[in-house]
């Protein structure tokens, strides 16, 4: 049975990061379809246009560092939208600040990932999202049209 692929939205203004997300994905064992988006406003704008005929993603990736709309402002327009806010959203950033930690919470991310600082780290933690997030957990699937 082939299983259907993931939808992942990854919001990253970083090309590196976009390209290295991309790489490590090919490699996962679990089809995934990803859709970039370079900012909050971007893919707050992608949500709204997909929930009106086309499938919302599965999972966000989410940085919190980003030009016109950062990821704090996206998560919360996110939550406060009751057509979205039931969306599974990580926050995949470079900062560890604990202030940064429980805000992401307080916003009511799903997760809070630190992005790897090479290659070799990079691949397990797409290996350990793919363990868990496209395998063992049960993402709703509820929202396509």
């Amino acid at each position: 049975m082939t299983r259907a692929p993931v939808h992942l939205l990854l919001v990253e203004d970083n090309p590196a990061d976009v390209f290295l997300l991309e790489a490590a994905l090919d490699l996962a064992a679990v089809p995934v379809e990803m859709t970039v988006a370079r900012d909050g406003l971007e893919a707050l704008e992608y949500l709204h246009q997909t929930k009106a005929g086309a499938r919302l993603p599965d999972l966000i990736l989410l940085d919190l560092n980003m030009p016109r709309m950062n990821g704090f402002e996206f998560l919360a327009a996110v939550r406060a939208d009751p057509d979205l806010m039931g969306l599974v959203i990580l926050v995949f950033t470079t900062s560890n600040a604990e202030a940064d930690v429980k805000r992401a919470y307080a916003l009511q991310a799903n997760a809070y990932l630190s992005k790897p600082a090479n290659l070799d780290a990079f691949l397990q933690t797409v290996h350990l999202l793919e363990a868990h997030w496209f395998g063992a957990a049960s993402l709703p699937r509820s929202f396509a049209p």
